[in-house]
């Protein structure tokens, strides 16, 4: 009877073993000079995959890093756990959050050295639970995430900017869209009042609206469509 206990005990041991979060930390910067914390606006870059190795995403398909607040809720319960106490180097962790993404610039994001990398393997109850996520997550899946992090701030996520100058609604940006905004943004950085350098900047604006359809509009159509925006356009993921 003890000997059934001990074997019962064993398989209970194991199986809270295996249900725990497991990081490993594949690399860390020099110069780590700040670390995450819960409140944290996090900026990332992931790749998504099950224990047999299928990809189901990854934000370097999408060339855009992901966003968000550590310790909020708007991540699964493995990222939130498994993500505190990172590290960036002085470069990344310096970072403008304020980049326009209209801008002939490199994304700052996209610009400075990595940041620490780890390996999240996260058991369903941290993940998507017995209930899955759409047809790429099974229900009960462990999954394994690769992480890297690329900046850390203490300011909330961009908002949408796609959603707020497609005026329309259709998914796609015209020159007048952006043009309209861009008058909205330069008058609001001066306090609502168009002092005179607001005034010789809306003037001059017609080049940078050009500017920037130069560098979004890939297919050279005279849109700008969700796919080609290079600015934050998620409300969430």
């Amino acid at each position: 009877m003890l000997s059934k206990l001990i074997v019962l005990s064993c398989l209970v041991a194991v199986a809270i073993c295996e249900s725990k979060l497991k990081v490993d930390v594949v690399s860390v910067p020099e110069g780590c000079t700040v670390k995450s914390k819960n409140g944290d606006m996090l900026t990332m870059h992931y790749t998504g995959k099950l224990t047999d190795g299928t990809k189901f995403d990854s934000s370097f398909d999408r060339d855009q890093p992901f966003t968000f607040q550590l310790g909020a809720g708007q991540v699964i319960k493995g990222w939130d756990q498994g993500l505190t106490d990172m590290c960036v180097g002085k470069s990344s962790a310096s970072a403008s959050s304020s980049y326009s993404p209209y801008s002939n610039q490199t994304h700052p994001f996209w610009s400075t050295p990595a940041g620490e990398k780890r390996m999240l393997t996260i058991p369903p109850e941290l993940g998507y639970g017995d209930r899955g996520a759409g047809n790429v997550i099974p229900g009960g899946a462990t999954l394994v995430f690769d992480v890297e992090l690329i900046n850390i701030g203490d300011s909330p996520p961009t908002t949408n900017v796609f959603k707020e100058i497609d005026e329309n609604k259709d998914m796609q940006l015209s020159r007048e869209e952006v043009s309209e905004y861009l008058k909205k943004q330069m008058v609001a950085a001066d306090g609502g009042q168009e002092s005179e350098d607001i005034k010789n900047m809306i003037a001059e604006h017609d080049k940078l609206v050009e500017e920037i359809f130069q560098h979004e509009d890939k297919d050279k159509n005279g849109y700008i469509s969700h796919d080609e925006f290079s600015g934050p356009k998620h409300d969430e993921l």
